[in-house]
């Protein structure tokens, strides 16, 4: 019978990255952590555990219940914010106190998981001259003791690693959007020794297996009236769109599935909604909406045929809806929000979430790296 990894999910938002540890097998959660009440009545509504996801994770009183808790691994998402460098620099608490990265690594400290996994936007690495990122792999390596995949010693005792490799896209990772985000994957070097050096020193890099061939294989033509533009907001984005690109720049709505894209990708989608949205739009050819008018709208719907992507689809671009929760017997789609919910806070819980298959193919090769360990010392 093969090992049956616990894990603690924290800033779990709606639990993407839970969601793809559990798909790649081996791997059951035990605790979670999120602070925001929306994701977490979605977080109960789709797991259904017998504990209360909405935990703070800056508490004493959460890290208690952590050390209390038989897990192995840690998970987190969390947000990207500039460190001090003032102070005595008398270890990782004083570098990176008052941060939500120091409540992780102090459970970590405090706890000492066999593994984690840290997720992040791609600007941590660039964030503060990359000041941010050296920290928290600094703190990782030096002051905890683990083995980050990507990094290595000199006999200078000097850490090298390029910060580019720890950035992974989602694009190529079985779903059409572009979306590189960090991923900081550590093993503990107090507990499986120098073993850990024989580790691969590389994330993966795609998936093997498609999910859609492009945006126009996930796309959902045909959709409600209230996804359409009204004809004076495209013309307020075009007038945007041309006075910045009088200056030169690039900003400005897009328009991401035109026909002469060959094979198209979505951009980024944001927990913020709107430049996530207008990055976003998309060409859908439905009969009898130019002109039409809406209460919602100010003016008739566009003519072009322009509209926002769904929720839906937003959901299909991270995996959670068309995948992640499909019942393999029933070919079911579990995936739900909670009753009632309305289209705004479905955007940021699917802008702010990971996409969920990339986590899996990263839980896939921490699976096969802890295997690597047991096998060869027994742990």
């Amino acid at each position: 019978m093969s090992k049956v990894y616990k894990m603690i999910d924290l800033c779990a938002g709606i639990g993407g990255i839970r969601r793809g540890f559990e798909l790649a097998g081996g791997f059951k959660n035990v605790l979670s952590a999120e602070i925001d009440k929306n994701a977490c009545n979605t977080y109960r509504h789709l797991f259904k555990d017998k504990d209360d996801p909405y935990n703070d994770i800056t508490t004493e009183e959460f890290k208690v219940k952590v050390e209390k808790t038989d897990y192995d691994i840690l998970l987190a998402g969390f947000p990207c914010q500039s460190f001090s460098r003032a102070g005595k620099k008398e270890g990782f608490a004083d570098k990176i106190r008052g941060t939500l990265f120091f409540e992780i690594a102090e459970i970590i400290r405090r706890t000492r998981p066999k593994a984690f996994m840290l997720e992040n936007v791609d600007n941590l690495i660039t964030h503060d001259k990359g000041h941010t990122f050296a920290t928290i792999i600094e703190v990782l390596v030096k002051d905890l003791h683990y083995k980050v995949i990507g990094v290595t010693e000199n006999q200078d005792g000097e850490l090298e690693y390029n910060a580019r490799d720890f950035v992974r896209n989602s694009r190529n990772f079985g779903v059409p959007q572009n979306r590189p985000r960090v991923y900081i994957m550590g093993f503990d070097r107090k507990l499986f020794g120098n073993s850990v050096d024989n580790l691969p020193n590389k994330l993966p890099t795609e998936r093997k297996n498609l999910i859609y061939a492009d945006l126009n294989d996930l796309l959902e033509m045909n959709a409600e009236d209230k996804y359409f533009l009204s004809s004076g907001y495209v013309e307020t984005l075009e007038r945007h769109k041309a006075r910045h690109e009088g200056k030169g720049n690039g900003f400005g709505y897009r328009i991401v599935n035109l026909p002469e894209i060959e094979h198209p990708v979505s951009n980024a989608i944001l927990a913020t909604g709107g430049s996530g949205k207008e990055r976003n739009l998309v060409i859908d050819p439905k009969e009898g909406v130019a002109g039409k008018v809406l209460p919602s709208k100010q003016t008739p719907l566009n003519n072009k045929g322009i509209r926002a992507m769904t929720p839906r689809e937003w959901g299909k671009l991270q995996g959670f809806i068309n995948y992640a929760f499909v019942d393999k017997k029933t070919g079911e789609d579990k995936f739900s929000f909670p009753d009632g919910l309305a289209d705004g806070p479905k955007y940021k819980q699917f802008g702010n979430a990971v996409t969920i298959p990339a986590v899996e193919v990263m839980a896939g090769f921490m699976k096969e790296c802890l295997v690597q360990i047991n096998n060869n010392y027994g742990r």
